[in-house]
């Protein structure tokens, strides 16, 4: 097996750096899948934006559930790589593989049966933004088997420091999506203008070029492909291991997406416009909370190798300099928001009238921006530890604690920006108390391993 970044014994900050970096410009790859969807869709208008946003939620929610074969498979391997375990690290892998293989397929069919009602969930009031909403929701995520394939890859290189292989990956599926989607969506040539379904139809093709990049590295490697373990009965043991760690992941990530769901289903109640910002918001928004997830990944490797390999001290050294490195980051991103928030949004939606509604979406959200970074890496420390519960106790809390500060706020003044603040606020919070708890939990950690 070779590992592109020594995560047991180089220097912290630069072992930080090295297998961070990849994954943080993965993270801006990704999300810049979407922002070329909403450049190119947002041409078309905001009713489109509004379909795809109101469908998107549900590619959102998959995510749930792969990250419940891909947050423990993580772990897990990582743990056994530090210890020197590698046949136990390929079982894992393999397993949780076989976990995302299933949950995928499922999830598609589900999604191909059930497009109409989970679209009528939103009360959408266009009968073109409706029907735009089920051809992509029946697309996207009636493929999302290679996404959910994708996303376990990635935590499994992560967790034996081979991040320069997705982020390779998914800068090529990037450049395949930018060709793809002008002229499906617009038509040219050969191709008939196609609207939301061609935009739906890049980004999947998109996903099955990578997933095909990946298994042609991977089936050389010895750990994350391991026939005898991958093409057995699944191991039940594994799973259930599997299941312990990545099960609160998968409720939190799920618990976020239901109630930003419902958030969205009142957010309609000002019209498909608002939805629309709320979608282009978020992809804005996303700069900094994907780089900031792709940086809390790297700090999850980090530390469940050293936590594996007993090393304890280099864990609280490292999870000290990543606090340090993104709460610079959060800083600068605030300041892009709340300073540069027109300039920004008029690059998807130049519609006059909806315009004020995206700066004041950005603004509001960029006073939070440092707080989620902080979030983010303590939440990283604790899953790479085995510890996956804290971080998601104090994230389902506080998103659900959005519903009624939403209903709360939109009540008064402020409007449709009392849910914009409702969100950033509880923001703030998890930034503020997850840390605390981890800087507690810490402390009696290395203070029994001295002992």
């Amino acid at each position: 097996m070779k590992k592109n970044v020594d995560l047991l014994n180089s220097p912290i900050a630069g072992t930080l750096s090295k297998l961070a970096l990849p994954i943080m410009g993965t993270s801006l790859i990704q999300m810049a899948y979407n922002l070329t969807d909403m450049i190119w869709i947002g041409r078309i208008g905001s009713n489109a934006v509004a379909a795809v946003g109101a469908a998107g939620m549900y590619m959102w929610l998959s995510a749930g559930f792969a990250m419940l074969a891909r947050m423990g498979g993580q772990v897990l391997t990582g743990h056994a790589v530090g210890s020197g375990r590698n046949d136990d690290a390929s079982l894992y892998a393999s397993t949780a593989l076989q976990m995302g293989t299933i949950l995928g397929i499922l999830y598609g069919i589900i999604s191909l049966l059930l497009c109409g009602p989970m679209i009528g969930f939103f009360k959408l009031s266009n009968p073109q933004v409706i029907s735009d909403a089920k051809w992509y929701l029946a697309i996207t995520c009636g493929f999302v088997v290679f996404n959910f394939l994708n996303q376990i890859l990635t935590g499994l290189l992560t967790a034996i420091g081979n991040s320069m292989l997705t982020f390779r990956s998914t800068t090529i599926g990037l450049l395949i999506n930018l060709v793809l989607d002008p002229f499906l969506i617009f038509g040219f040539g050969p191709f008939p203008a196609m609207g939301v379904k061609g935009a739906a139809l890049a980004t999947v093709f998109a996903q099955i070029i990578v997933f095909v990049i990946y298994f042609m590295h991977i089936r050389k490697d010895s750990i994350l492909f391991a026939p005898k373990y991958f093409f057995a009965k699944p191991n039940g043991n594994c799973i259930r291991s599997i299941v312990s760690i990545g099960l609160p992941t998968a409720i939190q990530s799920l618990g976020f997406t239901l109630i930003s769901m419902t958030i969205s289903r009142l957010i309609a109640s000002w019209g498909d416009t608002a939805i629309a910002v709320q979608r282009v918001g978020s992809q804005i928004e996303s700069i900094s909370w994907m780089t900031a997830e792709g940086f809390g990944s790297a700090v999850n490797a980090f530390t469940a190798q050293n936590y594996g390999a007993g090393k304890i001290k280099r864990v609280k050294k490292g999870y000290s300099t990543a606090l340090r490195i993104m709460a610079v980051w959060g800083i600068f991103t605030s300041i892009i928001l709340i300073v540069f928030p027109e300039s920004l949004f008029c690059l998807f939606i130049r519609e006059a009238d909806v315009i004020p509604l995206g700066v004041d979406y950005l603004r509001i959200l960029g006073f939070s921006q440092l707080f989620m970074c902080t979030e983010t890496v303590a939440a990283g420390v604790f899953q790479g530890l085995g510890k996956s519960a804290p971080p998601s106790f104090i994230s389902i809390f506080f998103n659900l604690m959005r519903i009624p500060m939403a209903f709360v706020l939109s009540a008064t003044v402020l409007k449709l920006n009392g849910i914009w603040w409702s969100i950033s606020i509880s923001s703030i919070l998890k930034g503020v108390i997850l840390p605390i708890w981890l800087g507690f939990y810490m402390h009696k950690l290395f203070s029994k391993s001295k002992a």
